[in-house]
């Protein structure tokens, strides 16, 4: 997309709002992956002052499948009140599902197939299906067809207590077997990251996500949320993020995922969330027409995959040479960095692979692109403090980069956003 960068044709980010992120089980347990959509998009329009015939395409990503609403992204649309002819799908690619969604609708203002675009993403980990045994489907399959009671009951005959047992969602990588906290495990003992450094970056993700919302930069993306059924409570803050939360606080938590040996802990690790995250894109001389100021742009983005046997959620190391060369920049060039705190021993083990020259010879072959300043990295805290639900969370890094940057006077950004299945995601945002 760098071609585009200086013709008037370059996509632009116009507007953006997410719902506060809340632990599952929580304060936005009642609201299912669609109501938080829903909701996000019908603050955006307002935000945007966008007209319901204004919008030609909706995408949101989501990974835990909405079984009411297969096509989440288009029962959204109609329900917060957009026109009926508006397009629009969902997409999944795991933990970077909004980042993909973001990336598809920029295709499309890039090729002339739609002007103006809402792309995000919404995740309810309150509400994840729980699904039966095949026998017992089956059962309740023939029961449903039975013209008379007998034959309703004699459908279920033969079953097993263990047939009537639910089956919990899958938590383990299909290839390998392992769940993301025994890969990040894995990660932290090959590239040896120990628990004390896992420790100090957690800290720092809850305090400097604590002065971002204490300040007011991270509220000031929020749409307020109210508790049903009486809603007569709101939220208007992350509420995972621990204001008392120190290194020697962290040390003393145990090990999850490795109990004897391990170092990744509940404290360094993001929590399960609920929460929804949408920006309004365009294409720039369309925006600036319509008498918008740009948040800002994207200048190129890219997406890799490695062996998921290996290291799960090193795809950043991968993803992010591929973008920073597709914009013409360097890592030096970024004013900011921003990588998704899956867990801190993953984010560490992504920053040691930016500096390694071994890494950049034999997984890339090419210089390494250099270490990051920390004093630009991460500059708002990132999920460990403000929280992960799945096909949000890209959304939402984006789009506080972007004001962060303006903020700031602006510049350009990296994001970077592991994903389960061994992917990962990359942006380069630019802002005036």
């Amino acid at each position: 997309m760098s071609d585009q960068s200086r013709s008037g044709r370059r996509v632009a980010f116009v507007g953006g709002c997410r719902t506060p992120f809340a632990k599952a089980g929580g304060f936005l347990a009642d609201e299912s992956s669609l109501d938080l959509a829903r909701t996000v998009l019908g603050e955006l329009l307002q935000r945007a002052e966008l007209s319901a015939e204004a919008v030609d395409q909706v995408v949101l990503g989501t990974v835990v499948p909405n079984l009411q609403a297969p096509n989440l992204a288009r029962e959204a649309a109609l329900a917060c009140g957009l026109s009926p002819s508006t397009d629009a799908f969902t997409v999944s690619r795991a933990c970077a599902s909004s980042n993909q969604a973001i990336a598809n609708a920029a295709e499309a203002i890039a090729s002339g197939q739609a002007e103006v675009v809402i792309a995000g993403g919404t995740e309810s980990l309150s509400n994840v299906p729980i699904l039966v045994s095949k026998r017992l489907s089956r059962a309740l399959v023939a029961a449903s067809k039975a013209k008379t009671l007998g034959k309703k009951l004699k459908a279920f005959r033969g079953l097993k207590l263990k047939d009537i047992a639910p089956v919990p969602p899958a938590l383990a990588e299909f290839s390998t077997g392992l769940t993301m906290g025994s890969s990040a495990e894995k990660m932290a003992k090959d590239n040896g990251i120990g628990r004390e450094e896992q420790d100090r970056f957690a800290a720092r993700s809850h305090e400097l996500a604590a002065a971002a919302t204490d300040d007011g930069r991270l509220p000031a993306e929020m749409v307020r949320a109210y508790s049903p059924p009486r809603y007569g409570t709101s939220l208007l803050e992350d509420d995972g993020i621990r204001r008392d939360t120190s290194r020697s606080s962290l040390a003393t938590l145990a090990p999850v995922f490795d109990r004897r040996y391990g170092s990744l802990t509940a404290g360094n690790s993001s929590p399960l969330t609920d929460g929804a995250a949408a920006l309004v894109m365009m294409r720039e001389d369309k925006a600036k027409a319509e008498g918008y100021e740009p948040l800002g742009y994207l200048r190129s983005y890219a997406f890799a995959a490695v062996d998921p046997s290996d290291q799960l959620l090193i795809g950043p190391a991968y993803s992010s040479p591929l973008a920073l060369d597709r914009a013409g920049l360097t890592l030096s060039d970024m004013s900011l960095v921003d990588l998704h705190e899956a867990f801190a021993a993953q984010v560490l083990s992504v920053l040691q692979a930016f500096e390694s020259k071994t890494f950049a010879r034999e997984k890339l072959n090419r210089p390494p692109l250099g270490a990051v300043d920390e004093t630009k990295l991460n500059v708002e805290g990132g999920s460990i403090a403000i929280g992960h639900p799945f096909g949000a969370t890209g959304a939402r890094i984006t789009l506080s980069m972007l004001n962060e940057l303006r903020r700031r006077g602006g510049g350009l950004g990296l994001i970077g956003v592991c994903a389960a299945g061994g992917l990962g995601a990359s942006f380069v945002v630019e802002t005036e």
